[in-house]
Parts: C-alpha cells; structure tokens; sequence
C-alpha cells in the first residue's frame, strides 16, 4: 500500500481530535481577545501593527496542527503555510524590536553612541569593548569582532532575513519533493529529501538566533520598558523549539524509541507533533503571551 493511500484512509482516535479540538478553540479564543485588545487602544501603530502580527502566529499553529491531525494526508500542505507566516512572524518580531528603539535610523544612532562608550556590563560570556561586540566560545574562532553601528544592524538584520528566505525556499521545495515521493517527512532516510532539509533549517535557525542574542545583548537596558527578555524567549521558544521538537519525534521514532500507548495510538510522527502543538500553544500564550505581549501601560 502507498503511504499517500494510507494516509487518505487515516483517522486520529476520536480521543485526540475532541483533546486538540478544545485546546485550540482556547488558542483561538485568547488569540482574538489579545488582538482586539490591541486594536481597541490603537495608539503606536508602528509597534502595535508588529505585535498583532506576532500574536497571529499561535492561532495559525494551532489551525495548522488541529487541521493537519485530522487530515494527515494534507500534512506537508499545512505546514508550509505555517512555515511562511512563522517567517513573517520572524520578521514581524525584529521589527517591533526595532520600532521600540524608535526606528531603523535611530537605532543604529543608539548602537554607534554605545560603541563610542568606553565599556558596558557584559552578558551571557559576551563583551563590548572599544565600539566591537566579542564573540563567546567557539564563535570567537569563526567570526571577526562585530562594531557596533550600521555594520552590526546589517548582520542582526540579514541573520534574520535569511533565515525567512530559507524556510520559505525549504517549504516550497518540500512541496515539490512531497509530490515526487521522495520528501519523506520525519524520516531520516538519507535517499529522502527531508535529513538534509534538517540540516540546512538547523544551521539557519541557529545563525538566526545567535544574531538576535546578540541583538538583546546591546538593546536590553534600552528595551527594559517593555520586557524584552520576556518577549525574546517566549518568541525564541515557539519558533526554534517547535522545530527541534519535530526533529526530536522524528529521532525518536528513528530509534524506536517511542513505545507509549498516546504516540502508538497516533500512529504518525506528523500527528504526535501536531497533537503536541495544539496543546502548547493553548499554555504558551495563556501563561506566556497574555503576559508579555498584553498591551503596555504606555498603549492603554
């Protein structure tokens, strides 16, 4: 039997689709109240029209993954449009950090001020001394010291944008290798498209996050009014995470691993992660977005 015709013949347990069902109609309940929250007090539009951008990327997991785990065999589908709006997201969210700064122009006028200070507080093993960003270890090894002003605003920036280049290219392809039989999801057969796809997505995802680290780095006592560490690791953590986890089921299925009776029961590697996803993104954005992408004092 074909797998595209087993998928077409494969339904979830009843008990997965009411569980993902009810979890994501919460996502979306509170995902449409935060953003009419925000639109209610439109004030600064220039970094609430980002923030709503943001916050429509869990109710979009959440329809994505509950649709893919009932119609398995559109799977591929559904995640690729997840895929293009979580580079949207990405884009959305350097933006919004930008715009707190006041806007690109101002921004790089603040990063050329602090490069001109004689020194500051380091984080996380790095340093900014005489106007230059040092790298920690192993990057130190790699990578010339970043100076601070337009040149390291450029590298943040296209470590963001490449990365949103690279999984739109990676979706597409995945859809054209689906449709030749050979994308093989989850799979790591090394005749399939899909570990080598991991691996591109993988080093991307990571440049991607050393650059914004690097960005909070400097920006973190000019951002404090908003939370930025907040914002940045709840953000980090639906991004990049969800995408290690994937790979994580896939490994785990790779090795056998997977031996439970709710992963047994779902049959699919695709429709455990998407089953997971449903219930995530409900306690992330309850326990994490309601709180650091409510609306400011300064909005209300």
């Amino acid at each position: 039997m074909k797998i595209t015709d087993y998928l077409l013949g494969y339904s979830p347990p009843i008990w997965a689709t009411f569980v993902a069902g009810v979890f994501s109609v919460i996502t979306i309940s509170l995902s449409l109240f935060l953003i009419f929250e925000h639109l209610s007090s439109y004030k600064n539009p220039e970094e609430q029209k980002f923030l709503i951008g943001v916050v429509l990327m869990v109710p979009c997991y959440s329809i994505e993954s509950f649709v893919s785990l009932v119609h398995p065999s559109i799977s591929v589908d559904c995640s690729i449009l997840r895929d293009c709006y979580e580079s949207f997201a990405m884009y959305c969210f350097g933006r919004y950090l930008v715009a707190c700064l006041g806007g690109e122009e101002r921004t790089i006028a603040f990063m050329r001020r602090l490069g001109r200070a004689s020194s500051k507080t380091p984080l996380l093993g790095h340093s900014c001394e005489k106007g230059t960003i040092k790298h920690p270890f192993p990057m130190k090894y790699f990578l010339k010291p970043w100076k601070l002003g337009r040149w390291f605003y450029q590298v943040v920036k296209f470590g963001i944008v490449q990365y949103m280049i690279i999984k739109i290219l990676t979706a597409l392809l995945a859809v054209i290798l689906e449709a030749f039989g050979v994308y093989c999801e989850g799979e790591f057969n090394w005749e399939c498209g899909y570990p080598y796809m991991a691996v591109v997505l993988n080093f991307s995802q990571t440049w991607a996050f050393y650059c914004l680290v690097q960005f909070y780095t400097v920006t973190k006592d000019e951002l404090a009014p908003i939370k930025p560490l907040a914002k940045f690791l709840t953000f980090k953590s639906i991004v990049f995470l969800t995408w290690w986890q994937g790979v994580a089921i896939a490994l785990f299925y790779a090795l056998d691993l997977f031996r439970h009776p709710v992963t047994e029961g779902l049959h699919l590697k695709s429709s455990v992660q998407d089953f997971i996803i449903c219930i995530e993104r409900r306690w992330a954005l309850l326990l994490l977005f309601t709180y650091t992408f409510s609306l400011p004092n300064h909005m209300s």
